[in-house]
């Protein structure tokens, strides 16, 4: 790998069950993976409501920020998949509730299904320190 990619996953959450890490800090840019509803233990919530699910997802985001040590202040582009495009309003809310201020470029994408029967996922790219 080259010196100047760093790969780094959560602290104290468990490691990705696939074969990627959930940070890449590259060339100036923090790339976050695609963040699911799953708990600090590694359990899916994709049994809980549409909210729920969205405020973990980015309760995840900002973790994966945490561990490369930037905030949300730092993103500069946030996709989203969403299962039902019908919630797309409730995410804005949830969402502007989260980031403040703040308005990096995003994307809201409806998918046909996720991961563990997921209804959202969020991807970000961030400014690295």
């Amino acid at each position: 790998m080259p010196p100047d990619i760093t790969l780094r996953n959560i602290e104290h959450a468990p490691a990705p069950v696939g074969h990627y890490s959930h940070t890449t800090t590259a060339g100036g840019l923090v790339f976050i993976s695609g963040q699911l509803p799953i708990t600090t233990e590694g359990d899916p919530r994709c049994d809980a409501s549409f909210e729920d699910q969205a405020r973990l997802v980015l309760q995840n985001i900002d973790a994966c920020l945490r561990c490369v040590g930037v905030t949300k202040q730092h993103l500069v582009s946030v996709r989203v998949y969403i299962t039902d495009i019908s919630f797309w309003p409730l995410f804005d809310n949830i969402y502007a509730e989260w980031i403040g201020e703040h308005r990096p470029s995003r994307a809201v994408a409806g998918v046909s299904q996720l991961h563990y029967g997921a209804a959202i996922e969020v991807e970000a790219v961030a400014l690295s320190k």
